[in-house]
């Protein structure tokens, strides 16, 4: 007699393929999460609208602030350069005067 098998085979985990997005799980205090409500009902859109708006805005407010950084730091690694090239043409300046 043969010994039985089992057929039953591993489950595969179920995969969402091609999901735009991820959904994501976040505590909130009280009083925010009260705003939250607030907030969403005057400006008539959902939850997940309202927090994915003030991500992208903070995210892009971190950005500005970067380049912003960036920037100053390569004016002030640069500053002799340039005065040395102002001072280079300050004779151009005066004759075209």
């Amino acid at each position: 007699m043969k010994a039985r098998t089992s057929r039953k085979t591993a489950k595969t985990p179920k995969v969402l393929v091609n999901r735009a997005g991820r959904k994501v799980i976040v505590e909130l205090p009280a009083s925010l999460y009260a705003e939250t409500e607030k907030a969403i009902t005057q400006l008539s859109i959902n939850r997940s609208n309202l927090i994915r708006s003030a991500i992208q805005e903070y995210l892009d407010k971190l950005r500005k602030k970067e380049l912003e950084t960036e920037l100053a730091e390569g004016y002030i690694a640069n500053a002799s350069l340039a005065r040395e090239t102002a001072e280079a043409f300050s004779q151009v300046d005066s004759d075209l005067l």
